[in-house]
């Protein structure tokens, strides 16, 4: 049976949806690096949900054609998020490695140990405490950095994103659960409960999201009333929930880029890339919206597999 640590290790996930967002990151933290390096004393490179730095990915069997060889399933151990920001040339200054399962925690010391001499931090704990505390300083006049937020789920409080727009300093690369959404708010408004509610307004930042996303029941006559009452509905469809994401986000951001939609050609839509730049210089926007649409063009032809 494998050990603790071997399981830390073997943190298995990974689809054509996992690979694409990872290789669009990685080609913007390539050209920030190149652009920045010579601009700025300091750059930083923070990751949210930094996992083990690596990932098991399964690649399943192929049967065999008249001209290929049939293939049996294959276990690949592929770089994560960390590994790749680690290797980006030029290098970042430092690198915060953030993590709540304490076994991913030791799998990224381990990876640590790997890059001998670099400033590499490991934080262990809830992911909004940790970025809240971590960019509350007064060195960001000197200092600029790429964010890499990707959660398991709808963990980002709003408060969050502000704490990082108001740096004017961040970069931000989110990845955003669009199906989470679609799920705790249900088509009809009476069918989300307290907790549900409580959740949508702590991600969206706003209890205005019932009026925007829904739609008042239709006025109806006394003898209709009468029948089984009405309730509003959600006529937002994935794409507008989306389109709703995207303005609330640049009521913090000064530069919000069009989300790159994820699976990108297989099945429904269940998330949203997102990029936010949080700096308001005109350059620096100019610069921002350059390199990430530059990489999310670069991602829609790309024929990335698992």
């Amino acid at each position: 049976m494998a050990d603790a640590t071997t399981l830390a290790v073997q943190h298995e996930f990974g689809s054509q949806h996992t690979e694409l967002k990872l290789s669009i990151v990685e080609g913007y933290l390539q050209l920030y690096t190149k652009a920045l390096r010579s601009r700025w004393p300091a750059l930083w490179y923070i990751d949210a949900f930094a996992g083990t730095g690596s990932r098991t990915v399964r690649v399943a069997a192929r049967d065999g054609t008249l001209f290929e060889e049939p293939v049996a399933e294959m276990i690949e151990e592929r770089r994560g998020s960390a590994r790749i920001a680690l290797e980006v040339q030029p290098h970042f200054d430092r690198l915060v490695f953030m993590e709540q399962n304490p076994l991913h925690c030791q799998a990224l010391e381990a990876l640590k140990a790997d890059f001998p001499g670099r400033q590499i931090d490991i934080l262990q704990g809830d992911a909004n405490e940790l970025i809240r505390s971590e960019i509350d300083w007064d060195g960001w006049r000197k200092t600029r950095a790429v964010m890499f937020i990707d959660p398991y789920g709808m963990e980002v409080d709003w408060t969050t994103l502000k704490a990082i727009a108001d740096t004017r300093a961040i970069d931000v690369w989110y990845l955003f659960s669009l199906s989470g959404l679609f799920r705790q708010a249900a088509r009809k408004v009476s069918s989300i409960d307290a907790s549900k509610r409580a959740a949508i307004t702590r991600m969206l930042g706003t209890d205005e999201w019932e009026k925007e996303l829904y739609a008042p029941p239709p006025q109806r006559d006394l003898l209709s009333i009468l029948d089984e009452p009405e309730v509003a509905q959600r006529l937002a469809d994935v794409k507008s929930l989306e389109a709703y994401v995207k303005r609330r986000l640049e009521t913090l951001f000064p530069l919000v880029l069009e989300p790159f939609p994820l699976p990108l050609d297989r099945g429904p839509q269940r998330f949203s890339l997102f990029m936010a730049v949080a700096n308001k210089e005109p350059k620096a926007i100019a610069l921002a919206r350059r390199l990430g649409n530059h990489v999310l063009n670069s991602g829609k032809k790309s024929q990335v597999r698992p």
